[in-house]
């Protein structure tokens, strides 16, 4: 019995000391690690340029929707910056084909009731939504998602505008959360609204901002046999309309848009190559 308590003794001695000399081992580099973590923080925190850069790209460059001559300048920007950083050994342009999609010079929406007289709607066509040609005037059926546009019969939606009403959910400490639960409705509301035969779709802003601005964002119509022109309405648009369909539902809605899609355009991604110690190529 003494001999195997030596034994075990022994062992956990031998373990204890190999854990020692691996730590000891370990120290160096791990203590290298954090300098060259620190360096990196301080040169972000006390030296950085990204909102600088930021700041350069929202506001000198602005607006760069795929295939946009901002976009190409975003291009030209971005590879002089980076070159300029000096911390890359090579810079350059990969070719790639780009959607080249155009909002057009008319967005205008209107809320028509039974006498005829108009009101007008904040609206902002969503990203990717074919254009209404000309006016386009229809009655208004109101969901509050997918679910419930599915549940309405073919002759409730036919010939009308789907009103996507569902808001933001202002509960939701994270604002991501609100986001991504209404979402579904911009997204992926326009193409089921044509497949059920509606004329166009309407979708509430996806913002919890409560105002006048229309708060747009790409939808996107897949296999759909049908693309039906879809527009983002400002929150205080969506919530009167909501209010008058109450009141009248057999109200009218006139949306115009002259948005539409180009043929795709030559555009660039910009590289930045680190070549490894190790295996530089």
């Amino acid at each position: 019995m003494r001999r195997i308590y030596s034994l075990l003794l022994a062992g956990l001695l031998a373990s204890s000391a190999a854990t020692a000399r691996a730590q000891a081992l370990a120290a160096p580099a791990q203590k290298a690690d954090s300098l060259a973590l620190r360096h990196l923080y301080d040169e972000a925190l006390l030296r950085g340029q990204s909102y600088e850069n930021l700041r350069y790209l929202c506001k000198q460059v602005g607006p760069r929707l795929s295939g946009s001559p901002q976009a190409a300048q975003a291009v030209a920007w971005g590879k002089l910056t980076m070159e300029k950083a000096g911390c890359y050994d090579k810079v350059y342009l990969q070719e790639c084909q780009v959607p080249h999609w155009v909002r057009g010079t008319r967005e205008k929406g209107e809320i028509v009731g039974n006498k005829g007289k108009g009101i007008a709607a904040a609206v902002c066509a969503l990203g990717g939504s074919v254009g209404t040609g000309g006016k386009l005037r229809a009655g208004v059926v109101e969901v509050k998602s997918l679910a419930e546009l599915k549940a309405l019969p073919d002759a409730a939606v036919k010939g009308k505008f789907v009103f996507f009403n569902r808001p933001f959910n202002d509960a939701l400490i994270e604002p991501g959360q609100a986001y991504g639960s209404a979402g579904d409705q911009r997204r992926s509301g326009p193409a089921e609204a044509g497949r059920r035969g509606a004329v166009g779709a309407l979708v509430r802003s996806l913002t919890a901002a409560h105002d006048d601005n229309p708060h747009t964002g790409a939808t996107q119509y897949g296999d759909a046999p049908t693309k039906v022109p879809a527009a983002a309405l400002s929150t205080l648009a969506a919530d009167r309309l909501s209010q008058l369909l109450k009141a009248d539902p057999g109200l009218q809605f006139e949306l115009e848009m002259s948005c539409e899609t180009l043929p795709d355009v030559l555009s660039y991604n910009v590289v930045g190559e680190v070549r490894g110690t190790k295996y530089p190529n």
